[in-house]
């Protein structure tokens, strides 16, 4: 009886284990990466749920951590804009692919750059956990193709939940 209990405990506990880490990319140059974002699609955090026509900025501080600003408009592109301002931190020894992005003091969420082509053009931002996932491209519309390739890069990151594109301004 005392194994059947105790298999049965092993059993739950195994299927809770925690995902494993979000893998980042080798390196990244910092200086490249900074500047604009446009969110082409995501599994988003609660504030950008309803977001349209959304950009991530990134500048570097004098003090080496990474000012980030987000810009969004809430449920349609014609909305007034919303802005959050996070403050990111380089993670030693991760090549520049993983930072602290502090929302508020003191709490750091997990930021990982989990692809990033060499051209610096897009890129894929994970979490370990898989909660919450972002593409992103330095022009706010990718083609169809593009598209797919980097959903599939997204699945094969161990993502389940279907991805929200995010309406944007195609010029």
């Amino acid at each position: 009886m005392w194994r059947a209990l105790c298999a049965s405990i092993v059993g739950v506990l195994a299927g809770c284990a925690a995902p494993p880490p979000m893998p980042p990319v080798s390196h990244v140059d910092l200086d490249r990466f900074m500047g604009d974002w446009y969110v082409i699609a995501h599994i988003p955090s609660w504030p950008e749920r309803n977001a349209y026509d959304a950009v991530e900025s990134y500048r570097r501080l004098p003090d080496g951590r990474i000012q980030t600003d987000f810009r969004y408009r809430k449920g349609s592109l014609d909305a007034d804009v919303d802005t959050m301002h996070p403050v990111a931190t380089v993670r030693e020894g991760t090549g520049n692919a993983v930072w602290g992005m502090q929302f508020i003091w003191p709490i750091q969420a997990e930021y990982v750059i989990a692809y990033l082509d060499d051209t610096y053009q897009t890129t894929i931002i994970g979490r370990s956990k898989r909660d919450y996932v972002w593409i992103m491209a330095r022009t706010p519309c990718l083609s169809d193709e593009r598209y797919a390739q980097l959903a599939a890069k997204v699945t094969a990151l161990g993502y389940t939940e279907p991805l929200r594109k995010v309406p944007q301004r195609c010029g």
